[in-house]
Order: C-alpha cells, then sequence, then structure tokens
C-alpha cells in the first residue's frame, strides 16, 4: 500500500468526455483514479492529471466493489467518488431487448449502486462525497430513452437515499444532471443524425435559452463545487446543468416566435 498525504478520488468512465474533464479539474484538489474499460484513453488521462489508471468492466457486477478495494488497498483511503460511467442504447418501448434493458440498468444504475456501497465505510472515516452523474434525461423523456431515462432517475434517487442514510456520518450525496453536452460520443451521435456535430448540435438546442450545448469542463466544474466544503451543506441535491433546459414549457415552444 501507498500511504498518500492528498485525498483520493475515484472517477468512473474517466477516459473520456465528461469523465476525463472531472478527473482533469479535480486533479487540482485530488489524486485521481480514472476507471473505464479501455485501458489507453484511460492511461492518456491518468498522464495528464498525475493519476491512476484501472481498467475495468462495470457491465460486471464484481468489477464495481473491485475498483474500491483496489483504490483503498493502494492509497490508504478515499475521500471522493464519482458515479460517472454509463451507456445508452436508444430503442422504442416495444422493441427494446431485455439484455439491452438490463445492461443500460447495469451499468447506469446496479454498478453506481455497487461501487457507492464498497466505497461508504471509507468515505464516512474521510466524511467524504459522492456526485452521481445522471441526466435530463432524468426528468424529461425521449424517443427511445426508456432504459436510460429510468437508470438515471434511479442515479437521482440513489444519490437521495445515500444522503439521507449517510447524513450523520458527514458523507454528503449530490446528483448533477446536465443537459446536451460537447463530447467525442455526442459529436459522434449528431453526426449520425444531422452529418454533421455542429449541424446536429444546433438542431438539439434550438429551444435550449443558452442556444447551445455544455463543455465538458462545465459540468466538471460544478462535480468539483459539490465535493468542496464550499458545498458542506448541500446534500441530496439534483443539479440540472443544462442552459435552462428544465425551465421551458413544451406547450409554450409554439409561441415563442423563433
Amino acid at each position: 500500500m501507498t500511504q498518500t498525504d492528498r485525498p483520493v478520488a475515484l472517477v468512473t468512465g474517466g477516459g473520456s468526455g465528461i469523465g476525463a474533464a472531472i478527473a482533469r479539474t479535480l486533479s487540482k484538489d485530488y489524486l485521481v483514479v480514472v476507471c473505464g474499460r479501455r485501458i489507453e484513453p484511460l492511461e492518456i488521462v491518468a498522464h495528464e492529471t498525475d493519476g491512476v489508471a484501472l481498467q475495468a468492466d462495470l457491465s460486471q457486477p464484481e468489477a464495481s466493489a473491485a475498483i474500491v478495494h483496489r483504490t483503498i488497498d493502494r492509497f490508504g483511503r478515499l475521500d471522493a467518488l464519482v458515479l460517472n460511467a454509463g451507456i445508452v442504447e436508444p430503442a422504442p418501448v416495444t422493441d427494446l431487448p431485455l439484455d439491452s434493458w438490463q445492461r443500460q440498468i447495469m451499468v447506469n444504475l446496479t454498478s453506481p449502486f455497487l461501487t457507492a456501497q464498497a466505497a461508504l465505510p471509507c468515505l464516512a472515516q474521510q466524511k467524504g462525497a459522492i456526485v452521481g452523474i445522471a441526466s435530463a434525461a432524468a426528468r424529461h423523456t425521449g424517443a427511445g430513452l426508456s432504459a436510460y431515462g429510468v437508470s438515471k432517475a434511479g442515479m437521482v434517487r440513489l444519490m437521495q437515499s445515500i444522503a439521507f442514510e449517510m447524513a450523520e456520518t458527514g458523507v454528503r450525496a449530490n446528483a448533477v444532471s446536465p443537459g446536451w453536452v460537447r463530447t467525442e460520443m455526442g459529436d459522434m451521435e449528431m453526426t449520425a443524425l444531422c452529418g454533421s456535430p455542429d449541424q446536429g448540435y444546433a438542431q438539439a438546442t434550438q429551444h435550449v435559452p443558452q442556444r447551445r450545448a455544455a463543455q465538458p469542463d462545465e459540468i466538471a466544474a460544478v462535480v468539483r463545487f459539490l465535493l468542496s466544503p464550499a458545498a458542506s451543506f448541500m446534500t441530496g441535491a439534483n443539479v440540472e446543468v443544462d442552459g435552462g433546459s428544465s425551465l421551458v414549457d413544451a406547450g409554450m415552444l409554439a409561441f415563442n416566435g423563433d
């Protein structure tokens, strides 16, 4: 075991997109451990952050607790946990295969539960904090997003349950619900839908009050705040980082004049 005086943060899904941005931002305050399925991007992020990469397939139940135990065994502590790993496999309810439903629920909700469960004893010792990355889909639905939306709504409720049950130990748990975020995966989706990322994001955000997608660093900044002492009286919150999307009344869009 390598003891460290620095606080330690574990970020799941830390090899790209929002997770990589979170790891880079948290490296200002923590020794960051990033985990995910693909070791190459994880090692790049670990090099950039002077952190550690752990390869893990979080679609396998045993991997969720294992990443926590490997982190604690190596560093002797865990101060912050960011549950960011997630997948989406869009399909209508009528056509959604059971294995796709189960896979999305496993990666997006069951794995975060198992990871948090394994981490909570150590987090309680450190009076640490958890942030679960949910989604605007936790509150608002769209075509083919039943399993994804259910899993992200479950993430919000999981954080609230942990916040309530662990409050007396000093552990805090909050959720962050991003709207559209400009990531590598998002760029590919937009290209498939509209031919180019710019055109896709412009169409997807035409009714977002800020008229744009977020940058991953903007989500990471909120996560850093929620893990910090500045948010010491925040627990059980779901912070919507969506450019104002949650304010929009769909029934009034026809009268917007644009």
